[in-house]
């Protein structure tokens, strides 16, 4: 049967032309790389060296199986440190999901640097969007959640990332924008333009809405920050967005924002799988998560 091992002696022994220099090379005697010299010539059934020159002189067939060697031990030697990665968890694929539909502009640069220390992890995105993350999560769906809800689920870990608080952002010729701060009847009769997500999922619904009672006049749903602050500043609705998200279009004139009621805080916390924590590539990721300062 033809081993590797033969293929390696036999790329050693085109080197050296000898056996007792492939015999050093390999650490061990030249008796046992004699002996599979003839193991490899009777798999082929013909002579691969020319035993009476010297050095050793390779025949065409020899040529051949060196070829062969060539093309197959770099291949072996690359799927063995592949797996050697992927064992010590150095290599594999993180799938990441963020219920802040908001936070790429602080995440970016935490993948960018995630890339040049991992350059063997594939990182993939799933939309954020869909109705039970965290199901996705535990159905090893994804890997990685950001989100501001620690469901307490057996399974997942939590890291805590930061505190940010949920404003009110609206046009500046808003009626609302002369308020120093909102109340939930402020929104009675007003559309509220939100991502596209259950509304028990809205900070503004859960913690600022619902326990008033109150519900606003319509819901308008979009994907795109962008195209959130282009509809609230164009008059078609209000939204409520992370401060530093409200912050930043602030600074461009479109937008203003103003605190909800005395102010809803929320937590934001990266979500895992327990069994998956302790990966040294999610270990990575975590703890440059960990190290983040609110944007």
């Amino acid at each position: 049967m033809l081993e590797i091992r033969h293929l390696q002696m036999f790329s050693a022994l085109a080197r050296y032309r000898s056996l007792s220099a492939t015999a050093v090379e390999l650490n061990c005697t030249a008796s046992a790389v004699s002996h599979q010299l003839r193991d490899l010539e009777h798999y082929y059934d013909i002579a691969l060296v020319d035993r009476r020159t010297r050095p050793i002189k390779l025949t065409p067939a020899g040529e051949v199986v060196l070829r062969l060697a060539n093309n197959v031990l770099p291949q072996v030697a690359r799927s063995k440190a592949d797996i050697r990665r992927l064992a010590h968890g150095q290599a594999g694929r993180l799938r990441l999901a963020s219920e802040c539909h908001s936070c790429f502009d602080w995440l970016m640069p935490i993948l960018n640097e995630y890339r040049k220390a991992y350059s063997d992890v594939e990182l993939d995105f799933a939309t954020g969007f869909e109705p039970e993350p965290h199901q996705m999560l535990l159905d090893d769906e994804i890997d990685l959640l950001i989100t501001a809800s620690n469901l307490p689920i057996d399974g997942l870990h939590y890291v805590p990332l930061f505190t940010y608080e949920s404003r009110l952002v609206l046009s500046p010729a808003h009626a609302l924008a002369s308020r120093d701060a909102i109340t939930p009847d402020d929104l009675a009769d007003q559309t509220l333009i939100a991502y596209p997500v259950e509304q028990s999922r809205l900070d503004v619904m859960a913690k600022f809405l619902e326990p008033a009672g109150i519900k606003p006049k319509a819901v308008r749903t979009t994907e795109l920050t962008a195209m959130l602050i282009q509809l609230v500043a164009s008059e078609r609705g209000v939204a409520a967005l992370p401060d530093w998200v409200a912050a930043e279009y602030e600074k461009k004139g479109w937008v203003v924002s103003r605190p909800l009621g005395d102010g809803v805080h929320c937590q934001l916390y990266a979500s895992v799988r327990e069994n998956s924590r302790e990966l040294a590539y999610m270990k990575g990721f975590l703890a440059l998560l960990d190290g983040i300062a609110k944007p």
